[in-house]
């Protein structure tokens, strides 16, 4: 439908009079915000003002629709600004001019008058002559009593405010539309400054048994306060080119009570496109500048398995960065460092046979155990990535106080002109515990991907191309050794 009416109204609009907004947080610190606004419109050509939009607004996401859809809504026109008024930019304003600051001094204060020659930021304090250079470049200059000086001399007090001054970032719009009246019409924007994600305290129980609980903690740096909001959390690696925002999408669905102190709200979780969305069953409120956290999970009792690994080569990553295989094979000392630490793995199932069973967004995971006092003692934080339900997940805690390993090459035998190479190693791995220890002795099969183990003390697992496994149950205070020697051909 062609509109020939062209009546022009204008119509203002502040966050406030907004119903309810919604968000919905990447964990890839933007998000989509969406707001209720109310317009009343005249048939044709339409001035609006909205005030309350974030400071980090994408404006060419942003999108003005008649949810109902029985209207056309147009913006013919837009204009964003997100320069509220600061005390930076009213120096600006008044700079050449001469205004009143208000001076302390002790328990008085005094009213004292100053040109403000130079309006260019706010005193820094740093320390250093280069940057207090750089500190007195950035301050403002004022002329106080026919004297210049670097910095303030007191809290500035202002005249007024412009007509052109804005106090929230705000939106201009042209907009057109083929019926007059009145409508809650639906404003969504891409907006940068928000972000969440996940973190999982994990208590070591009886035996192998973890409690786990998973907290979400929502970061808001966007310029706006968001009241009673609607929160939805989408995890997984979207694209995102800015200022372009995400897709849509449906798929099955779950929940999980979020317990802690009070009303207990709930996560609701499902697919959605190729993601897994998770959304807050109770409106929030989160302030700008603010970090707010909500529990998201909980579990008892998930059985784990304490793994440990030595992994005994070590490489000097300086010296062999950017190396390909034939320097390699060509460097006989290559692989030949020994590493002595042997690594502890926590390793459980996400199934709901294990009382999990969600997606789980990735995030930093913190191992604690309760001393012989009932006290919560660190043992040590890793992280895992997105974590879809019935996978295993394995974590890094640290290394084994009471296991030690070593390694060392018995034989080398390079021939260069058959393109072969033997080479054999010895290692040896104790248990001071006073328990017994399974430990995975991992060795990696580096001069070439065409390899076979000629000799080998105990049997080996492969897992990999180019990686072997050695699995030894060490009884307290004993050591074992493993010997094998690998031939290599290219």
């Amino acid at each position: 439908m062609r509109i020939t009416a062209a009546t022009v109204s204008l119509v203002l609009l502040s966050a406030c009079y907004g119903a309810d907004p919604s968000l919905t947080i990447y964990n890839q610190r933007f998000a989509v915000i969406r707001e209720t606004i109310p317009l009343d419109l005249k048939q044709g050509v339409n001035s609006v003002r909205f005030e309350g939009a974030t400071a980090l607004l994408e404006p060419q996401s942003v999108m003005l629709r008649d949810p109902a859809g029985r209207r056309l809504l147009r913006i013919l026109d837009q204009n964003y600004r997100a320069d509220p008024i600061s005390m930076d930019a009213l120096l600006k304003r008044y700079e050449g001019q001469t205004i009143e600051f208000q001076v302390r001094t002790g328990d008085k204060t005094e009213v004292a008058k100053g040109k403000i020659v130079r309006a260019s930021g706010t005193p820094v304090a740093q320390q250093g002559q280069y940057y207090q250079q750089m500190s007195q470049q950035s301050q403002p200059i004022v002329e106080v009593g026919g004297k210049l000086q670097f910095g303030l001399p007191g809290t500035p007090l202002f005249p007024g405010l412009g007509a052109d001054t804005i106090l929230k970032p705000l939106l201009e719009w042209t907009v057109e539309t083929d019926r007059a009246g009145k409508l809650d019409a639906e404003l969504a924007y891409v907006s940068g400054g928000l972000n969440w994600s996940a973190d999982y305290n994990i208590v070591n129980g009886d035996g192998n048994a973890l409690d786990v609980i998973g907290w979400v903690t929502m970061e808001n740096q966007s310029g706006k306060e968001f009241d009673g909001a609607h929160v939805k959390l989408m995890a997984g690696d979207v694209n995102k080119i800015q200022p372009q925002g995400g897709g849509v999408g449906v798929g099955t669905a779950g929940r999980i009570s979020m317990a802690g102190p009070g009303p207990a709200p709930t996560v609701e979780e499902k697919t959605f496109d190729e993601y897994h969305l998770y959304t807050l069953q109770r409106p929030v409120t989160i302030h700008d500048k603010e970090t707010k956290q909500v529990e998201f999970v909980r579990a008892d009792g998930v059985k784990s398995d304490v793994v440990y690994i030595y992994d005994g080569m070590k490489i000097d990553s300086a010296r062999y960065r950017g190396w390909n295989a034939d320097m390699i094979r060509n460097d006989t000392s290559y692989g030949t460092l020994s590493n002595n630490k042997v690594w502890v793995m926590r390793e459980f199932v996400n199934s709901e046979a294990n009382h999990l069973g969600m997606p789980l967004p990735k995030g930093r995971v913190r191992f604690y155990r309760r001393d012989t006092d009932g006290r919560l003692e660190f043992t040590g934080e890793d992280a895992i990535d997105h974590t879809p339900k019935d996978e295993h997940i394995r974590v890094f805690t640290g290394a084994a106080f009471d296991l030690a390993g070593e390694r060392k090459r018995t034989v080398v035998l390079s021939d260069m002109g058959r393109r072969t190479i033997d080479e054999g190693f010895e290692i040896k791995v104790r248990n001071h515990k006073k328990e017994p220890a399974d430990v995975r002795v991992v060795e990696h099969l580096y001069r070439g991907t065409t390899w076979d183990i000629t000799t080998s003390s105990i049997p080996y697992v492969k897992t990999d191309a180019q990686t072997i496994e050695f699995r030894i149950t060490l009884n307290p205070d004993e050591e074992k050794m493993v010997t094998y020697t690998a031939h290599y051909t290219w």
